[in-house]
Formats: structure tokens, sequence, C-alpha cells
């Protein structure tokens, strides 16, 4: 019988590759700042090189988010795609040593190798991150063990794997099978040209496949073509529940007829990568523990703002105790 899982998440299996770096790097290598700019494979190996005291991390935004919640003690699984590399071992041996359970495992012989990410920090906090997509971007429902979606009570999408057809099908027949099991789909929006590429399909799969949906403020804008206080008022007729995060502002959550503005208290971050990512797990970590949607959101502004004190994209601090100190549990 397959285990069951708090959440199950299924994203690019990237590994980050970090180091800090100053403007005049950034405009020699001809970087731009503080976006997340696709790579291809020559390029990547030129940054790569570049790089001075790299540290590296197994990245990718849902498993981030998944790496938040396994510091906050929840059972979770990953599905993603990673080659039987040097990198690919080290993701996967990163990922059980957090207690994720990978159930797919490196794929032996890939023609793409295993994804990565060259992120430059710069002195104030911005990461400008450029991803080779490699192997990852290929995940398809052959990967889906419907089993293990379907043993989920919360399973969690990228929307970056909306890019391709063969994602959207591993979207579908995951979140199918997670309904079917009696768990909440849903998905990140990430990015918002991405939302742009694939307008039509994201709004259907918000009305009909998603129990909730995680997004910032453009990417609302984007997925509906308006402001965002009409954008938030066609999302919660198409979709249960509804997040909108915004850079410094009050976070938004909408579900049941409640809605909850989530303050926010501002902060110089030290390394933004990873703020939405770890929002998502703190807010998640709410849900799958039953607290209330204003708790919820508090939970992953706490969470969001424990990651961005710190270099790197997931949490070094028990974030749980720093719930507790919050009166949150």
């Amino acid at each position: 019988m397959t285990q069951r899982y708090q959440v199950v998440g299924i994203g690019n299996a990237i590994v980050d590759v970090l180091t800090q770096t100053s403007e005049d790097f950034l405009d020699h290598m001809g970087i731009t700042k503080g976006i997340m700019q696709l790579v291809e494979r020559d390029r990547a190996e030129t940054l790569y090189a570049a790089m001075e005291e790299r540290t590296q991390a197994p990245g990718g935004s849902v498993a981030n988010t998944l790496a938040g919640l396994g510091n906050l003690g929840l059972a979770t699984a990953f599905i993603g795609r990673v080659r039987d590399d040097a990198l690919g071992r080290f993701y996967a041996k990163s990922l059980a040593l957090e207690g994720t359970d990978f159930p797919n495992g490196p794929v032996a012989g890939a023609d793409l190798p295993t994804s990565r990410s060259m992120i430059f920090v710069t002195p104030d906090g911005e990461r400008s991150m450029n991803t080779y997509l490699g192997i990852s971007a290929d995940l398809g429902p052959g990967d889906v063990d419907e089993a293990v979606a379907g043993a989920a009570d919360f399973l969690f999408l990228e929307g970056y794997l909306f890019d391709k057809d063969k994602g959207k099908e591993a979207f579908l027949k995951a979140a199918r099978a997670c309904r079917s099991g009696g768990g909440r789909a849903g998905i990140a929006l990430s990015d918002p040209f991405c939302v742009d590429r694939h307008r039509a399909d994201f709004r259907r799969l918000v009305a009909d496949d998603m129990d909730y949906v995680i997004g910032n403020e453009h990417e609302w804008e984007a997925l509906y073509q308006c402001g965002l206080d009409d954008a938030l008022a066609q999302a919660v007729e198409d979709c249960d529940l509804v997040v909108c995060t915004r850079s410094g502002a009050d976070v938004i959550v909408i579900g049941g007829g409640v809605r909850a503005d989530v303050p926010v208290h501002r902060i110089v971050p030290v390394d933004a990568t990873g703020a939405g990512d770890q929002f998502a797990a703190g807010f998640l970590y709410g849900l799958a523990t039953g607290q209330d949607l204003a708790r919820a959101g508090r939970m992953g502004v706490i969470a969001a703002t424990e990651v961005i004190g710190h270099f790197g994209a997931r949490p070094e601090a028990d974030v749980k105790a720093m719930f507790r100190g919050h009166g949150l549990i």
C-alpha cells in the first residue's frame, strides 16, 4: 500500500548554484538583473565556469516548498526528472536527506543533463537567475505515479512546467488522481510570462481542476488581463481558494466567502531567492494542519520572512518554533 502524504509536489528538479557577485559582473556577463532567464546549454556552461565560491543546493520552486514543509515535519514526496549524472545523484540524495520521497529516481542514459540554475546575488539581495532546463522540462504523464498522486492530502503543481504539452498532461493526470483519492489539488502560477503564453489553458485548469491557486499580483493580472481587484473577483468565481502575494504589501487570501488580508512587515532581504516558495510552504502547512485562512497566511509570511533573511532558498531556522513564538501553534 502506498504511503499517505500530506503534500506531494510536481515541478522542475533543478540544482541551484549560487554565488554572490557585483552589479559590474552582471553588466560584464550580460546578465539581466532580478529576473529568471532561460539559457541554452553553452551559455549555462559559460556562466557556471565564471562563478566563484559557488554553493549548490537542490532547487526548483516546488521542490523548495517541499523542503520547507519537511522542515515543518510534514510527510512529502516530489515528482520530477533528473539524469543519472553527478548533479542528478546529488539532487536525489539531498531530497532523501531532507526527508522528501523521490519516487522516480535518476534516469539512466538520458539525452539531456540534470537541470541547473545559476543564481547571482547582488549586495541588495536581488537574485538574477539563469536557468538551463535540461531534463526536468521533459516531465510528462509517464513520470506521474497515480498511486503517489492519489495518496496526497494536497497536491502542489509548478506553473513553469505548463510550458510543454507533456507537462500539462502530467498535471491533469496528477490532479485527477489526487482529487479522486480525496485530496485537494493546487498550483503556483509561477511567472506572468508563462501565464501569458498559456492563458486559455491556465484559465481552464484553474476553473476545472484546481482547488486552490497561489500567485502574485502580476500573475493574477496576467491571467485575467485586468486590474488586481477585478482579477481576484473573477478568480474566486473559478476556484475555491485564491491567494495573492504582493511584494511588501498585505497578502490576500479568499476562500469559502471569507477574505483575509495578512499583514507583511517589510525588511531588506539578504537574498530574495525562495520567498514565494517558502510562503507556499508555510501556507500549505497551515492548510494541511487545519488552520483557518488568516492563520495559514500568517504562517506563509513568517516562513517567507525567514528565508529572505539569509543566503539560499531553503529554511535554516526551525520555522515551526517561529510559529510557536508567534502563538500560531
